[in-house]
């Protein structure tokens, strides 16, 4: 019989719960992606009312994803420790209370600690997602499950766009975007209590008390055979530490590249959906026109990853991904030709949206593959809050271009905002990626 929790998900089929599960990811994911996006939505509206100049109004769009760095490491090594369902539930709770706070904000400094501090609970609910969706799906049922779970960050972003552009920024103001977003973020917190069991990967990982019979009413509950006795604890899975994923030459080759390819990435992920609804405003549409090209891009960012998760279970991670940051980079540059029509930009935001995504769904599946069970949300989260550098700085860079340059230099500036996923294909290209999992599995027979 075999006794290793992570083995008997790996190689038998899912069942309905842990889809439903997968599902509740994908929608978690949906609202991470949404609460960070929603002061892009809010954007032509703030400087609109507040009237502040380029430069300020990046910081403004930085300050969640700043937020998110440090939440990505410090949460993320908290769903190590505690596990993946307690952190989710805390993080979700930040989360609410820091939208709540920022619809209520009548300044630009209040609006930006409180737009950091919900960026502390999305990078840390990142970092808990990611590692549940990875632990609750089968080796064979894993790639469609992480792009299913990545493109519930756009699809969020659609949704919340939607809504936005639709109804929010037209029957109110800005200050509604984050109220909704607050609302949404409070339903989860049941669901995640009720529907979401903590991973047999993680118990069998950290070994508490009652560690076997935890494992098993894990197993049962996603309907899987159950182990009569705990596998052989490896000698250095007893406690996740930073340090010890950058101590061990293998861990730390997998972790620097996935960290720093993954922010050149970021540089150029963020430009887009952070400026391109205040890009457009600045040609003369109105802010829930403008809003509508994240929509788009986000609808493109969709497609592609959904598309892009059945082509990696065809052609594995590493080279499609190189392949899609390359073409996002000249779809991104290419974004600096102007448009002479609503349509043509929100198609030119669906073709990066598109490419860009895509790359990202394969850096998830990389991080899945690249951490084991015990040190995968610290891994992720220390890769993710790394990555947040990129992500941070991409809205005050491309601020600072513009203000440096003029917004009559929109090519000059997309095409400097786009090297940054060029960078990463070149780190991506070094990367040696294995199953990480398997390997620990193998070698505590």
């Amino acid at each position: 019989m075999q006794n290793d929790p992570r083995i008997i998900i790996d190689d038998n089929p899912m069942g309905v719960r842990q889809w439903i599960v997968v599902a509740l990811m994908v929608a978690l994911n949906a609202l991470d992606g949404f609460d960070v996006l929603s002061s892009a939505f809010a954007a032509p509206g703030i400087s609109r009312e507040w009237g502040i100049p380029r430069d300020a109004l990046g910081i403004v769009l930085s300050a969640e994803l700043v937020g998110m760095g440090f939440g990505s490491v410090i949460l993320g090594g908290v769903a190590d420790r505690l596990g993946r369902k307690p952190a989710m539930l805390f993080c979700l709770i930040v989360m609410a209370v820091g939208m709540y706070m920022a619809h209520a904000a009548h300044a630009v400094t209040a609006l930006t600690v409180w737009r950091f501090i919900t960026g502390l609970g999305i990078g840390g609910m990142l970092a808990a997602t990611n590692a549940m969706t990875a632990e609750c799906s089968s080796r064979a049922g894993r790639s469609l499950a992480m792009a299913l779970y990545v493109i519930g960050y756009p699809l969020g972003a659609v949704i919340g766009g939607f809504v936005a552009q639709g109804w929010l920024l037209v029957a109110y103001d800005w200050r509604a975007v984050f109220l909704f977003g607050a609302i949404v973020t409070a339903i989860m917190i049941p669901l995640v209590m009720l529907l979401v069991p903590e991973t047999p990967a993680f118990f069998a990982a950290r070994r508490p008390a009652g560690a076997l019979e935890k494992i098993n009413r894990s197993l049962a509950a996603f309907r899987q055979p159950g182990i009569e006795a705990l596998p052989p604890e490896a000698p250095q899975t007893a406690r996740p530490k930073l340090t010890d994923i950058l101590a061990k030459p293998r861990l730390r080759t997998v972790t620097l590249l996935l960290a720093f390819g993954y922010m050149f990435h970021t540089i150029t992920f963020y430009y887009l959906l952070k400026w391109s609804p205040q890009i457009v405003a600045d040609f003369g549409y109105t802010p829930a026109q403008a809003a509508s090209v994240l929509t788009w891009a986000n609808i493109g960012g969709a497609t592609g990853g959904f598309l892009f998760g059945f082509l990696m279970k065809k052609w594995d991670i590493k080279t499609p991904t190189i392949v899609m940051l390359l073409i996002g980079a000249v779809a991104v540059a290419a974004f600096g030709f102007p448009r002479d029509s609503l349509w043509g930009w929100r198609m030119a935001t669906f073709t990066t949206g598109f490419f860009t995504n895509a790359a990202i769904v394969g850096f998830y599946a990389a991080y899945a593959r690249g951490f084991p069970a015990y040190a995968r949300a610290t891994g992720t989260g220390l890769v993710l809050g790394v990555g947040r550098l990129g992500a941070a700085g991409s809205p005050i860079l491309a601020g600072l271009l513009f203000t440096q340059l003029g917004k009559d230099h929109l090519l000059t500036v997309s095409i400097i905002m786009a090297a940054g996923s060029i960078v990463a294909a070149l780190l991506l290209l070094v990367l040696p990626l294995r199953d990480a999992d398997r390997e620990m599995a193998e070698a505590g027979r």
